[in-house]
């Protein structure tokens, strides 16, 4: 009998705790935020993930009422800021602003990661996109991606550059090469600029880049614009076709860079983030700061920016598996 009440007990004990757990995290998500929040970068000052993440912070610590603070964690291709926050207490004052290079890519390419993309961490919205564009030196003898295509014995073996290996770029321009059947070679650079300064000064043939490293070198005739990966034309160069224009459906490739927190952050203070960085996003100043790095502003759900994720991871998967893409 003394058996059967104690086990009762224990039920009832159970139910108490979980029913007084459902009534904190509401008392937690209504004081949110009650000091100072964290937004982890996991790259050094200067790049655009970094550049992204300060053109919002300290409207968003307007709007939270309290500071937001950028605190640079680089390292291993952007894992140990990922690990770091993946380990955080989930309670909304730890962040991270991460892109499609590290959640997309990085699983496929490093054999061994402390942390996973979709177990470790809930998405709260995307910042912003970057268009990518394929440019050639002015003497390229193709005018478009859709010639070049047309023309590809023709063209012949065509070295491209890209930020790095395992990059964006990089894979975006494995998927090419096996749409096409261009021949494309990939040489690697540390970082877009010296790629773009190799084709401007002759001796790269292609770069696959992001539209703010090379929309000013098109516009000064330095560069020749093949083609952009966006759904849609660029505002910055509206007279260059997309690839979809090229002759292949369905080729949008767009670098995204988003917000997210440690899984099991309460919902509550997820939407909370997310309204809150969407108003941030809508301010004309930031629409014009992201519009002069070449980004054009995010938003949207948690559930979106999930759903983008797990389609690029699956993507990317298959093209790095096929290319043979890997980090030495």
């Amino acid at each position: 009998m003394n058996q059967k009440i104690e086990s009762i007990a224990a039920v009832c004990a159970a139910a108490l705790l979980g029913t007084m757990a459902l009534a904190v995290t509401p008392v937690r998500a209504q004081d949110y935020p009650n000091k100072p929040i964290r937004v982890i970068v996991p790259f050094a000052t200067g790049g655009m993930v970094d550049s992204s993440a300060r053109v919002i912070t300290d409207r968003l610590g307007a709007r939270l009422g309290q500071q937001v603070l950028i605190e640079n964690r680089g390292g291993a291709a952007g894992n140990v800021g990922h690990d770091f926050v993946a380990k955080a207490a989930p309670d909304g004052y730890t962040l991270l602003v991460a892109f499609d290079g590290t959640m997309a890519i990085n699983p496929h390419i490093y054999k061994k990661m402390n942390w996973d993309p979709f177990k470790d961490f809930a998405p709260v919205t995307k910042l912003n996109d970057a268009t990518l564009l394929l440019v050639a030196h002015p003497s390229f003898p193709f005018n478009n991606l859709r010639e070049l295509i047309a023309n590809a014995k023709q063209a012949g073996r065509l070295p491209f550059g890209t930020a790095g290996t395992a990059s964006t770029q990089h894979v975006a321009g494995e998927l090419l090469k096996q749409r096409t059947g261009l021949d494309l070679v990939h040489v690697p650079y540390k970082g877009g600029g010296p790629a773009i300064a190799d084709v401007v000064g002759g001796q790269l043939t292609l770069s696959y880049t992001a539209i703010a490293g090379g929309s000013s070198f098109v516009k000064a005739g330095k560069l020749k614009a093949l083609g952009v990966s966006s759904l849609q034309r660029s505002a910055a160069l509206p007279d260059v076709p997309t690839f979809i224009e090229s002759g292949l459906p369905g080729f949008a490739v767009e670098s995204w860079i988003a917000l997210f927190a440690p899984a099991g952050t309460p919902r509550p203070i997820i939407d909370r983030l997310q309204r809150d960085v969407a108003a941030v996003l809508a301010q004309p100043e930031v629409r014009e700061r992201y519009s002069a790095l070449g980004l054009l502003p995010g938003g949207g759900a948690p559930e979106q920016l999930a759903a983008q994720m797990k389609e690029d991871y699956t993507r990317w998967e298959k093209v790095i598996r096929e290319a043979g893409i890997k980090i030495e």
